[in-house]
């Protein structure tokens, strides 16, 4: 499983996992009084509006969601409103970090294109990763107090929003879909790892949109949704069903053989095997360094280069070089030095560089 990650709200998650019908919050709909729906002068005094201490009071609960906020402007006051609407669903997950880099190339590539059957939301949404977003809401009021706070409700509608989130839940189905039908015996490949695990983020999504569903009395669109988890877990089979040769050339006791060993299995891939489809190769050199040595050190310079062969396809990738110069008292301890920079490196950078792979891999 592919293991950094964050935790964002599900507006943030909307640009990072293949939804191209996100709209911008409206915030121009409310407006600034003192008391009163419509304009109004700034001045003191004025009485607070129901809605600043009950939302309900003015905007009927049958048709929004709605929540309150406040700031020292309005903007604050609106995006405080917004934020609240947002938290008030708990639709908070994780997914991994490079599902946007991943959503960037495919959508740049034209892949999500394949992934989906049109829907019936209008294309002219926009996407966006803002923390006040959610699809549908708007500002119904603004109130300044005449002193230094204005007050603002957020509103979401509640059946536009289920015809809404309900199409997206149908229309992410269809990408988890067409991304995990794929014949067994293309199954169990680095591809079809990299299929279920995207299934997986498009999946955390619609748990999100099925909760939001429940909270404004929709609760039937939520039923038969699948986890992140199931479909991770399913990746994680794929993985241990496809060993992947590693083969090191200038080796020291192992160590670079075993640094990469490692790497692998934090994706949970394993190694070994000789008639595995996918064979990492390295190659390490090191050598003596000729320099003026006034402190009495002697120096090597190591460099390894290693990639991944599908030999299926005859193509190589997530390639890795490395190289460095270290120092000692006798040669073999500057070799010895030489060969553990390698090995740290390889323990810090080697798994991102293949799970980056894998995550770019549907997007080419």
């Amino acid at each position: 499983m592919l293991k950094t990650k964050t935790t964002i709200f599900l507006s943030g998650l909307l640009a990072f996992c293949l939804l191209q019908m996100f709209s911008s919050c409206a915030t121009s709909s409310g407006a600034v009084s003192n008391g009163s729906s419509g304009g109004g002068s700034f001045g003191g005094g004025s009485r607070e509006p129901s809605w600043v201490s009950d939302p309900y009071s003015k905007f009927e609960n049958q048709r929004y969601h709605a929540t309150v906020g406040a700031g020292s402007s309005r903007e604050a006051a609106e995006k405080n409103a917004l934020a609240n609407l947002v938290s008030s669903f708990d639709l908070n997950i994780s997914v991994d970090d490079k599902s946007s880099v991943f959503y960037q190339e495919a959508k740049k590539n034209g892949v999500t294109a394949n992934w989906s059957e049109t829907t019936t939301i209008d294309n002219s949404t926009k996407i966006t990763a803002g923390m006040d977003s959610l699809v549908g809401a708007e500002i119904g009021e603004v109130w300044f107090d005449g002193r230094n706070t204005y007050h603002a409700v957020a509103l979401l509608n509640k059946s536009k929003a289920v015809q809404t989130y309900s199409e997206m839940i149908k229309s992410n189905q269809g990408i988890i879909d067409n991304l995990t039908n794929i014949p067994a015996a293309e199954k169990n490949s680095i591809e079809g790892f990299a299929r279920y695990h995207y299934a997986a983020t498009i999946a955390d999504v619609n748990i999100s949109y099925g909760k939001l569903l429940s909270v404004i009395g929709a609760p039937s669109y939520a039923q038969g949704l699948k986890s992140g988890d199931s479909y991770r877990i399913e990746a994680d089979g794929i993985a241990r069903q496809i060993p992947i040769t590693v083969t090191v050339k200038n080796d020291r006791d192992g160590r670079v053989q075993a640094a990469f060993v490692k790497a692998l299995a934090d994706l949970k891939f394993l190694s070994g095997g000789n008639v595995s489809r996918y064979r990492l190769t390295v190659d390490v050199a090191v050598s003596p360094v000729d320099l003026p040595n006034p402190n009495n050190y002697i120096y090597a310079d190591i460099v390894v280069n290693a990639k991944i062969n599908d030999t299926k396809n005859n193509s190589d990738f997530a390639p890795y070089s490395f190289k460095s110069r270290e120092g000692h008292t006798t040669q073999d301890r500057a070799n010895e030095r030489a060969y553990a920079a390698a090995v740290n490196d390889i323990n810090s950078k080697y798994s991102s560089i293949l799970s980056g792979y894998i995550t770019k891999l549907l997007a080419k």
